[in-house]
């Protein structure tokens, strides 16, 4: 039995050492309650390397390794997208809690497992969509809901960057879930499931690379009062990269980069007040801080990231799958 964490820092593990990794890591840092303990990679070389970066305790050259190191309370899995049900798994197995990076798996079919598994155990498990921690998505969802600007009439929402076709990277591998769509077109996707809820119906379409990975999707979601969200990703070509949600008296847009660290756009009347949230790290810290206020408390369940909501996420990636064809 593990001692109380009330008196002491929580001890964190990383599974997955690629640069999603070392940006959590560096966060990781900035917060007094934990500490990073320990890393696990499929090379050792390379798991001594990262803990040399970072100061960590033990490095292992496997994930199972890891996950049997008893001192180890939590696990940040930043794994492609693949892997995240059988490293997911295979930590609650284990008893650690598991913060595990968006997407949460690869279908429902695998989300459900997790959860499923979460709760037979008893032990926390939560999608690490960092966005919906950001203090200025949590702006903008509080302005929202409180309809300082009146109801949503459309969203508009994109994520797309250039990047040289290479069927080595992890970003083009259709096997590792590469693509545009469940890598980098989450991000919009959550834009709107997290303001306007579950569309009534769907359109969709999408590009396709020579290993039949998606390069781009084009996304209309409708809901009644003729409501639309217009949601784009692409790995062919930059995009705004921008979430922008008109309404009644009023536009609210976070601006470039609206799911990292960013600012927000107030405009009335032609008249755009931008406000600054005074970032100072590189943003993957709060929906930690979260993370260990839940562990602290003993709770099995985020109530930002709930299972309900990461199950609508999946659900509707699936969902523009199937219409586009996407089979992986």
């Amino acid at each position: 039995m593990k001692e109380s964490l009330q008196n002491r820092k929580i001890r964190w593990g990383i599974i997955g050492l690629g640069n999603i990794a070392h940006k959590f890591a560096k966060d990781l840092l900035t917060i007094q309650d934990a500490e990073l303990y320990a890393v696990g990679s499929r090379s050792q070389e390379k798991a001594d390397d990262f803990a040399d970066q970072y100061g960590a305790s033990k490095a292992y050259s496997s994930y199972e390794a890891l996950a049997n190191d008893s001192n180890v309370d939590a696990v940040y899995i930043a794994t492609p997208h693949a892997l995240h049900k059988d490293n997911t798994l295979l930590c609650l197995d284990h008893g650690i809690a598991v913060l595990c990076e968006k997407p949460f798996a690869m279908n429902a079919t695998e989300v459900d497992t997790m959860i499923a598994r979460a709760k037979e155990k008893n032990v926390l498990l939560m999608e690490a969509l960092w966005t919906y921690f950001l203090p200025h998505y949590q702006f903008v969802l509080q302005e929202l809901k409180n309809k300082t600007y009146g109801n949503i009439l459309k969203v508009e929402a994109s994520f797309g960057f250039f990047r040289e076709f290479d069927d080595n990277s992890r970003l083009f591998k259709k096997s590792l879930g590469g693509g545009s769509l469940l890598d980098i077109g989450i991000y919009p996707i959550f834009a709107a499931l997290s303001t306007l809820d579950v569309p009534k119906s769907i359109q969709a379409k999408a590009s396709f690379f020579d290993n039949s990975a998606d390069s781009s999707c084009n996304i209309t979601f409708h809901y009644d009062n003729n409501v639309t969200a217009n949601l784009n990703s692409s790995l062919l070509e930059e995009l705004p990269t921008e979430a922008i949600f008109y309404c009644e008296k009023g536009t609210i847009k976070i601006n470039r980069q609206f799911h990292c660290p960013s600012t927000v756009s107030l405009i009335v009347d032609g008249k755009e007040e931008i406000i600054d949230f005074g970032y100072n790290t590189i943003g993957y810290n709060y929906e930690t801080v979260h993370f260990n206020k839940l562990l602290r408390k003993g709770k099995t369940e985020s109530d930002i990231m709930t299972f309900e909501f990461s199950k609508q996420l999946i659900k509707t990636l699936d969902d523009i799958r199937d219409l586009v064809k996407l089979h992986y």
